[in-house]
């Protein structure tokens, strides 16, 4: 080891240049990181592979400024080294070096990180008078020398700069070692990659290109970091997250703080008026603000704007004046990948010499229009294309960027499917070769099958247990079976709830586990899904279905016949083959006792067949017991039944749309629901008791109380009281805030209660006390998730800590969790953000879907455009309803940019009419030539249905309002008194004629259900379905009665 001294320029707090001397050790045997090294280096971690033509260093300048370029996983081969990390980190700042960082510890990227500043040979020390750019581009040269020859000359070294100089000085000093531009490495080297080629262009460009200074900045300057730190230490400055407004993007935007009890800023953080006053700030940053003086505090706009559907509940009507402030540093970026569109050319734009700047249109409303150079302007226009932000400077209007590559034309379907991907940060390349050699075998030649060693392992079920899944129809990553039965003389009931044995197929570090953690959760889209693992586990080995061994990891919980209390518990690996894989329509259809096929039990014989469809209805009976008692439990400690807006796109053979189908609620699903998360409950107990501080559970916060505002006013409006005070207070009072006129009512307050819940979020019990455990929504002290891990990461990751909690009590592990507390909070966090995007990439595909359903219709004369509409907020313009039937919420405006206002006939018909408007806490009124005409909350209104198309954003349905009464009330005659009673005498004739079929069907079954044993009430036809047909049969015309009833029959 050789010391050294080093000497650095550095500025001190107060900007003065300070001289400072450091000592350096340089060392003989630092590690290579190669497969070629011929020295016996002490090499650990990944290597670079010895069958490659050659090795890879590229320059500083490559590093700082293409590095996307290098990110191409087709690139193999790269070393970098230590001084182009230093130069990326001190100059690109903290969010590029850790973006290098995973870059190096990813071992789905071939490249190492060689520290050529310690080694011996290769170090290089600066030289008086030498600038900074050519040290450090002879320092890079050096090690890509040091690489030959300590590989003997086996491997070739390409040193690859875009600077022309370093090209002509280095180039022909070594054999062995050459020096290339980027241009010519990926000509020459990659030809047949020629999407990095036209990235290299593109950033090129984007470098070259400069926007001139301009005498006066359009913007102010951003204070130093050493200012704002101190400044927020003081507390006259405010640090938070920049979250701009949807519906008001160049007007809003609100800095949230992490401390919600700041009393400077109050509950709601931070409000930022107008662009000036943003300071190049964008959706996501981590800023800095300083507040405003009172009297220029500004309020919340409370009037409708285009595309509002759905927000936060509470933030929408209040105007009062809040806490303004001004954007005075960025701390941190969250530039990621944009999607933009070329607009039309109007012959303004600005040329140079070879290529075009164009301000693109992102597809983001929140997100400036970014300036763009490049040579295809004319042949881009109107299609989508990925650019990234490479500068924003305080001289200019808008940000600089560049160009990644080309997505398609506007419009189009895998387009704008694309789009939603990229704008949701979601990457689902197919799965590599590397990673696809990984899997078992299994093919039609080469069946799999259990391993003996592991049937000797594990508990087998196959033959003593029916095992069943229910799951929604087409399914085919099956998940979850379910399993109960009897023993004991009755005394005891035995529950099971078998999830796929993922880990035992992804080893913890394969290259499989790594894809499968980055993208942390199976994609699901209206007409497509991207699977987090492999199909040939998804959809096979690891997929239930039915007929087959699978190995899956159970609970089995003893319970009292009677209390269904629980007696005991195992947890354990086991061997199960499924005998029914049921969709939830047919096992709702069994429960009815309803005459319906089931696939597995279809080769068997008349009584034999007979006798298992027995045997599984009254599992599903038994399970439907035991599920209303947990149920029940979960009721009694506070239990949120929520509501959400489920809507599924129906697709024909050729992908196009032909429906939209709001979900349709059965108890099944219920009972599904509640056993699975009865043993997400029990594993989460079991892993927290094993590893207090290093068990990922999940949580859910109570909400914060002003979100409820809207809920509170709107049910106060409709005459009902919300108690917010706690979840069982909640859960009371929404169940008895019931119109029974009118179901939608308390659909749409449950919905208000979604929306002002908090988000459920995955942690590290090491992270949180023992009191923010709690799951607020389900009622339980502890949670996770447990019985998905086919399409969730966190799942396979409590399956890992439950085996080691499981082998610790065996005496077989070592009895600690695999990962720290740290580590598992970062993951953690890395899942709740890819949970996130998730869930808005199914929002935004069911909205293009939507979009898509209506586009080809002609609103003015399909009927299926005008649909019924319940008013469920006002606004200072207009109202905000929901439409049940296609699961759409929208504006709907009483007052448009002319200044006319909807006038309601007599009739219902609506027309527009100069006017005035003028809002209430619980109504809404319009005065016109025509009198007033009044809309409340709750009221039902007809509604027409169209496409706002957009270019350059995603098109919106847009909502009309036709008429001020509910759709087709006024539209049928009402039956007389004659055609009435003939309704229902007919109504009866028909529920007689299916009770004799019912008590026939029962004679036939061997045994009666439990409810029709205690209370001896038949499943149907029952007294409410009796009424619920006379309620719809009684709205239509006395003439269709016979060809309804006949369909019926």
């Amino acid at each position: 080891m050789i010391k050294t001294e080093k000497v650095l320029h550095l500025k001190s707090s107060r900007g003065r240049k300070v001289r400072v001397v450091r000592e350096h050790y340089l060392r003989e045997r630092v590690p290579c990181c190669s497969c070629a090294c011929q020295a016996a280096c002490d090499n650990e971690g990944k290597l670079l592979p010895d069958d490659l033509t050659h090795y890879v260093v590229p320059d500083v300048g490559v590093v700082v400024d293409y590095l996307e370029i290098l990110e191409f996983r087709e690139l193999q081969g790269i070393i970098f080294t230590q001084t182009s990390c230093q130069a990326v980190q001190h100059s690109k700042g903290r969010r590029q070096y850790n973006r290098l960082r995973n870059l190096l510890k990813d071992p789905r990227h071939d490249c190492v990180l060689f520290a050529n500043e310690f080694q011996e040979y290769s170090y290089c020390p600066r030289e008086k008078g030498e600038s900074q750019d050519k040290w450090q581009s002879r320092c890079v040269y050096s090690a890509a020398v040091w690489y030959f020859n300590h590989l003997a000359g086996l491997m070739d070294i390409v040193m690859i700069t875009d600077d022309q100089e370093a090209v002509t000085r280095f180039s022909s000093l070594n054999s062995g070692v050459y020096v290339v531009s980027v241009q010519e490495y990926l000509q020459n080297f990659w030809p047949e990659l020629p999407a990095a080629r036209e990235l290299y262009v593109s950033v090129h460009q984007a470098l070259q290109e400069k926007e001139s200074e301009a005498k006066e900045g359009e913007f102010t300057e951003h204070l130093p970091p050493e200012v704002l730190e101190a400044g927020i230490k003081s507390g006259r400055y405010i640090q938070g997250t920049l979250n701009v407004s949807k519906h008001r993007a160049q007007s809003e935007a609100f800095i949230r703080t992490e401390d919600s009890s700041n009393k400077s800023t109050g509950s709601w953080g931070v409000l930022v008026s107008g662009d000036k006053n943003r300071n190049r700030a964008m959706h996501c940053d981590v800023v800095v603000v300083e507040l405003l003086p009172k009297n220029e505090w500004r309020g919340k706009t409370s009037t409708l704007t285009e595309a509002q559907g759905e927000e936060k509940s509470g933030e929408g009507g209040d105007s009062q004046p809040l806490p303004t402030g001004r954007v005075v540093g960025i701390l941190q970026r969250s530039w990621r990948d944009y999607v933009v569109t070329f607009p039309p050319r109007d012959g303004t734009q600005p040329q140079s010499r070879n290529s075009q700047r164009i301000l693109a249109v992102p597809w983001d409303h929140r997100i400036p229009k970014i300036r763009i150079s490049t040579q295809q302007a004319d042949a881009l226009q109107d299609h989508r294309v990925v650019v990234r932000i490479d500068s924003w400077e305080s001289s200019s209007l808008y940000p600089n960027g560049h160009s990644v590559r080309v997505l398609g034309r506007a419009g189009e379907l895998e387009t704008e499917v694309q789009t939603i991907l990229i704008e949701n940060c979601i990457h689902v390349p197919p799965f590599s070769d590397a990673q696809l050699k990984e899997m078992p075998v299994s093919s039609p030649e080469k069946p799999w099958q259990v391993d003996p060693v592991q049937v000797a392992e594990r508990r087998d079920l196959r033959d003593s247990h029916l095992v069943f899944s229910i799951d929604p129809k087409g399914c085919e990553d099956v998940d979850d079976t379910l399993s109960v039965r009897s023993f004991a003389d009755g005394k005891l009931l035995e529950l099971g709830v078998h999830i796929a044995d993922v880990t035992h197929f992804v080893r913890e570090g394969s290259l499989t586990d790594l894809e499968a953690r980055t993208r942390a959760t199976t994609y699901y889209l209206a007409d497509r899904r991207y699977d987090m693992l492999p199909a040939v586990l998804s959809a096979d080995l690891c997929s239930l279905l039915g007929g087959v061994d699978r190995y899956a990891m159970s609970v089995l919980w003893e319970l009292d016949a009677q209390t269904l209390a629980v007696n005991q518990v195992w947890f354990g690996r086991t061997i199960i083959r499924s005998s029914c894989q049921l969709h939830y329509e047919l096992a709702q259809a069994l429960l009815h006792g309803e005459q319906v096929e089931v696939v597995e039990l279809g080769q068997l014989g008349s009584e034999e067949k007979e006798v298992k469809l027995s045997q599984l209805t009254q599992a599903l009976e038994t399970l439907t017991h035991v599920a209303r008692h947990l149920r029940a439990q979960r009721d009694r400690g506070g239990a949120l039944e929520l509501e959400g807006v489920e809507v599924r796109a129906q697709l024909d053979e050729g992908g196009n749309i032909t429906a939209l189908v709001p979900r349709q609620p059965l108890e099944v699903h219920e009972t599904v629901a509640e056993c699975m998360i009865y043993a997400n409950h029990w594993v989460a107990r079991k892993i927290q008791e094993s590893f207090p501080h290093q068990a990922l559970l999940r949580y859910h916060p109570p909400p914060r109380q002003e979100f409820f505002s809207q809920l509170v006013e709107s049910a106060k409006a409709g005459g009902y009281t919300i108690d917010t005070r706690t979840n069982k207070a909640l859960a009371d009072s929404l169940d008895r805030a019931v119109d029974p006129q009118d179901p939608l009512v308390n659909r749409l307050l449950r919905m208000m209660t979604t929306q002002a819940m908090s988000e459920a979020l995955y942690f590290s019990t090491g992270a949180q006390s023992v009191d923010q455990f709690y799951h607020y929504g389900l009622a339980l002290d502890r949670y996770t998730h447990f019985t998905s891990p086919i399409r969730r990461y966190a799942d396979v990751v409590v399956h890992r800590l439950l085996s080691a909690a499981l082998s610790a009590e065996g005496g077989a592990g070592p009895g600690r969790a695999s990962s720290s507390n740290k580590e598992l909070e970062e993951m953690a966090q890395h899942i709740n953000n890819r949970n996130r995007a998730a869930k808005r990439a199914q929002k935004l595909s069911t909205e293009l879907f939507q979009c898509l359903y209506f586009k080809e219709r002609d609103p003015q004369t399909d009927q299926c455009c005008v649909a019924d509409a319940v008013i469920y907020s006002i606004r200072d313009n207009g109202v905000l309803v929901f439409v049940s039937e296609y699961g759409v919420k929208g504006p709907v405006y009483l007052k448009n940019r002319e200044g006319q206002v909807v006038a309601a006939a007599p009739d219902g018909s609506c027309e527009w009419q100069s006017g005035s408007v003028r809002r209430f806490s619980d109504h809404i009124s319009t005065t016109s030539g025509c009198g007033t005409s009044t809309f409340r909350l709750f009221d039902h209104v007809t509604v027409r249905i169209s496409v706002h198309s957009s270019q350059c954003h995603a098109d919106r349905l847009n909502l009309e309002l036709v008429s001020s009464r509910p759709y087709r009330s006024a539209a049928p005659p009402q039956p007389s008194s004659q055609g009435r009673s003939q309704l229902v005498q007919e109504v009866v004739r028909l529920a007689e004629e299916a009770h004799q079929q019912a008590q026939e069907k029962a004679a036939r079954r061997p045994k009666l259900s439990r409810e029709e044993r205690e209370f001896s009430q038949s499943r149907t036809p029952n007294l409410y379905s009796l009424l619920e047909e006379v309620r719809e049969l009684a709205l239509m015309d006395p003439d269709m009665i016979p060809q309804v009833c006949a369909s019926t029959a």
